[in-house]
């Protein structure tokens, strides 16, 4: 492992090699914070272009999709604050360490330390929410945003009634009160990460024995499962605060929604008229799938978000 300064952030990167099942990619842990590190997987050149997991994943979910963006646009597939390698920080009074506020400024954070003032974002679930905040947040910032198989925080909760609270049962199960979830999943957390992932997928297979491990290593850990609770805590909290007081604010660069006919939300939600809500220039469309299009639908994801972002 080699570490250095970046000279226009100084902030201090870690390279950490090759990066496991994301070919041509580097892993690279980016301190954005007086206590936080962002790992990220980093390749290709031309503009850049942030990528953004959801529940329960990581930036591995990119594996299928990364190298070939990567052609065209310099990718930087993160971990979110509290998934994968990066940090996990306390969730703090209300849960606020893991607002969609703070977890967008860590990205913000290691998309400038790695020279990149201003860049186009993907996020899929967990990722998208974040990019949503992020396109308010720092309007300078993001160019154009890609919001993957989900609709905004407080549209979901708006929407809830017996049928969403079904489909989405973890959404009240891991909001309760700390230690309840955490230690009824730390019973057997390969069963809970199994059931999630083959619930939301519709095309068998589409995430690998490989893949997998991986994100079983992390879910793995009971700090990330606290996180993870600490994070949907936040969406039932203090993003739902920072969501009313921007109730009249609106994105205004383009915006992509893509999701999967076969999931959930194209069930419960008119997605892109969701979104017009929210943003002022919306187009989008769904796929033949479940919820996660970059592990299920692979090329049809490459080919949108290649036309999207080269627009």
């Amino acid at each position: 492992m080699t570490t250095f300064n970046d000279h226009a952030s100084h902030r201090a990167i870690a390279d950490l090699g090759a990066a496991p099942l994301l070919a041509g990619f580097r892993l690279l842990d980016v301190a954005v914070g007086a206590d936080i590190t962002i790992r990220a997987a980093v390749g290709g050149k031309g503009p850049p272009l942030l990528l953004l997991h959801g529940h329960p994943q990581t930036h591995v979910t990119w594996r299928k999709i990364a190298p070939a963006l990567a052609e065209r646009f310099t990718v930087v597939a993160a971990d979110l604050r509290g998934y994968g390698d990066s940090s996990k920080p306390p969730g703090g009074e209300n849960h606020r360490a893991y607002a969609k506020r703070s977890m967008a400024r860590d990205q913000v954070a290691l998309m400038q330390a790695l020279g990149h003032p201003r860049f186009a974002v993907a996020g899929h679930d967990r990722g998208g929410r974040v990019a949503h905040r992020m396109a308010l947040d720092h309007p300078d910032t993001v160019t154009r945003i890609a919001v993957m198989d989900v609709v905004p925080t407080a549209t979901m909760y708006a929407r809830t009634d017996k049928e969403l609270a079904t489909r989405y049962f973890w959404w009240f199960f891991l909001i309760q009160p700390a230690p309840l979830p955490e230690r009824l999943i730390a019973a057997d957390p390969e069963f809970f990460l199994r059931r999630h992932i083959d619930g939301q997928l519709k095309t068998p297979g589409a995430t690998e024995p490989e893949a997998f491990a991986e994100y079983l290593r992390c879910y793995s850990d009971p700090a990330t499962r606290h996180a993870i609770c600490e994070d949907y805590r936040a969406a039932a909290t203090i993003d739902l605060v920072h969501d009313a007081e921007d109730a009249d604010a609106r994105i205004r660069v383009p915006l992509l929604a893509i999701w999967g006919a076969k999931g959930s939300i194209d069930v419960l939600f008119d997605v892109p008229e969701a979104w017009r809500e929210k943003a002022l220039h919306v187009e989008g469309r769904a796929f033949d799938c479940g919820h996660t299009l970059q592990e299920e639908r692979p090329q049809e994801t490459i080919t949108a978000l290649l036309d999207f972002f080269s627009s």
